[in-house]
């Protein structure tokens, strides 16, 4: 898959694209990046991509001409049509089944705005996509193109080990639950902290067992709204309802 990301700052992809174990999907172009820095396509001397807002009010907004011409170098390159993705804190927001539906599809192009924002007729016009990395603001699109990036990088064959993303928060609507390692008995603030006995056992019925109970407690806790998502869509076992009820849920 291939994506194309039209940004002011291309410098800022360029160690996300070469460490850690991501690299492996960028490198093997698995997951093909490619960057288009949108100064190369301003048509004056200063290099200009934005402007003040009709209307008045603060900051600057990116200009059509420069994204459209952008735009237009890419699907030339591309020589197929793809999706275009603009970043902004009014779209959807980016869960597992957004990530899920990019990583096993040909990629897209990412619309990285800065400033006030992208003026709407370009997003009107061409923009098949909106996206949203929360309910917050960010100073660009780009922390969002490299989250949805890693995202789909790691769903990608062999490049993490096979179960690893399996498991991940999300991949079955719950939250995953804890995690311990060696040693096996260690003191924090002066209090002995060990392993809890069931991962020592090796029973591996019974592990897996209390590591859906501990999925289904915390997700309880935290995101009781996925509980009831769970619940309303039938993914949830008669075993997790017998806990849940245990837990009085």
């Amino acid at each position: 898959m291939r994506f194309d990301v039209v940004t002011l700052f291309p410098e800022l992809f360029a160690p996300h694209l070469t460490l850690g174990i991501t690299r492996r999907a960028f490198e093997s172009r698995q997951v093909d990046v490619r960057l288009w820095p949108l100064r190369d396509f301003a048509d004056d001397a200063y290099r200009r991509v934005d402007d003040r807002p009709y209307g008045g009010g603060p900051g600057m907004v990116m200009l059509v001409e420069p994204l459209l011409r952008a735009l237009q170098a890419v699907r030339a390159d591309r020589g197929a049509p793809a999706a275009v993705v603009h970043f902004t804190p009014t779209g959807r927001p980016i869960d597992q089944s957004v990530v899920q539906s990019y990583a096993c599809g040909p990629g897209a192009v990412l619309l990285c705005g800065r400033y006030e924002g992208i003026d709407q007729r370009l997003v009107d016009s061409q923009v098949t996509d909106e996206l949203s990395l929360g309910d917050f603001v960010l100073s660009g699109g780009e922390l969002p193109a490299l989250a949805l990036l890693d995202a789909v990088a790691r769903l990608q064959d062999g490049v993490l080990n096979a179960p690893s993303h399996e498991q991940d928060s999300h991949a079955d609507g719950l939250l995953e639950g804890p995690h311990y390692s060696r040693p096996e008995k260690l003191a924090i603030d002066g209090v002995e902290q060990g392993v809890p006995a069931v991962l020592l056992s090796g029973h591996h019925a019974d592990i897996a067992r209390w590591r859906r109970e501990q999925s289904l407690a915390l997700t309880a806790r935290r995101r009781p709204d996925l509980i009831a998502a769970a619940r309303a869509a039938g993914r949830l076992s008669p075993a997790d309802l017998r806990y849940l009820a245990r837990l009085g849920l």
